[in-house]
């Protein structure tokens, strides 16, 4: 009878041990679009989380292109992947409000960063950084490029781009102060983050602004491709171009000379910040609610407002003394 007892011991484990192990949760990081350098990084910091968090599977996904259309079919396919959460970068604020609902209903937790999404599609927001310091940032770097005053031009993502656009209109407010009344604003244009239509659309304000002193771009798409256009239309030393952009894409316009400076938050530090937001809300650490105080990390915390959103960090300037050290790594 002892030795029957140990045999049907052992056959317990081994059947134990045959079992797979515990399933990973699984955390989708939903961007605009495929290809788009910056979304890359935040995805690097997204795989550092789930190393550091453990028992974590990271889902990275995005449309060919920066549509909402393409993003509903991925959350739809999210969700018959049962995730335990989605990040998601909005290319349209109300658009995926619908299917974002019927995620939450099944369980999914949701929360926006980089580009919001509007308050009822979501549990909370993760902006890079804060608005008024985003436009008070671009205004800074437009009176750098041009200390003398001058026209100032926008090239933005996509019309319906939340976070460009509530730079775009801190820019405005700032640029409407004492400080900057040697500047002014004559166009706002739209590139939808593709570099071609980013690349027309600024060879468009050089020839239909012939006084043209700078363009800023809060897109890294747009501005790598203003400056590209800057240079190959010859106006260098004549029009500069600053805004938000990578390292590695723009030190070479650095050198080249159509831009001085530019700025843009860590995107590997904002992927790891958002995922240890979204597992969080998986783990329940997270509530969600209007002025509780999380942690992201490494990061540090940040504090939920009203409107149950948070920022990362003030946005980094970029010139010739560092873009080089920093194109090394993003």
């Amino acid at each position: 009878m002892h030795r029957i007892r140990i045999t049907l011991a052992a056959a317990v484990a081994a059947l134990s041990l045959a079992q797979p192990a515990l399933a990973a949760d699984k955390i989708a990081l939903v961007v605009k679009s495929l290809g788009n350098g910056f979304f890359d990084a935040a995805r690097q910091g997204a795989q550092e989380a789930a190393k550091e968090l453990g028992g974590l599977e990271i889902i990275y996904a995005g449309p060919a292109k920066p549509t909402a259309e393409g993003q509903v079919e991925i959350v739809n396919a999210l969700i018959a992947q049962r995730v335990k959460a989605i990040a998601i970068s909005a290319n349209d604020p109300d658009a995926l409000v619908p299917v974002l609902k019927k995620a939450r209903q099944r369980g999914i937790h949701v929360l926006s960063f980089d580009a919001m999404v509007r308050q009822d599609g979501r549990q909370l927001h993760l902006a890079p950084s804060s608005t008024p310091l985003i436009g008070a940032k671009l205004a800074a770097l437009a009176l750098e490029a041009a200390p003398g005053g001058g026209e100032v031009a926008v090239l933005s993502a996509t019309a319906q781009a939340t976070n460009q656009n509530g730079w775009i209109a801190a820019l405005k407010s700032t640029l409407a102060t004492p400080p900057y009344a040697k500047h002014k604003l004559v166009s706002v244009v739209y590139g939808d983050d593709q570099t071609d239509k980013s690349y027309r659309e600024a060879q468009g304000l050089l020839k239909s602004h012939p006084n043209l002193k700078v363009i800023v771009a809060p897109t890294t798409v747009g501005i790598a491709a203003a400056a590209r256009a800057v240079q190959d239309e010859r106006r260098v030393g004549q029009v500069f171009v600053t805004g938000l952009g990578l390292p590695s894409e723009m030190l070479g316009h650095v050198r080249g000379g159509a831009v001085k400076s530019f700025a843009i938050w860590n995107p590997v530090d904002l992927g790891y910040a958002v995922i240890q937001l979204a597992n969080g809300l998986v783990k329940g650490t997270v509530k969600g609610m209007a002025g509780e105080t999380v942690s992201l990390g490494r990061i540090g915390k940040t504090t939920l407002d009203a409107g149950l959103e948070a920022a990362m960090a003030e946005p980094y300037t970029f010139n010739a003394s560092n873009v080089d050290k920093f194109s090394k790594v993003y």
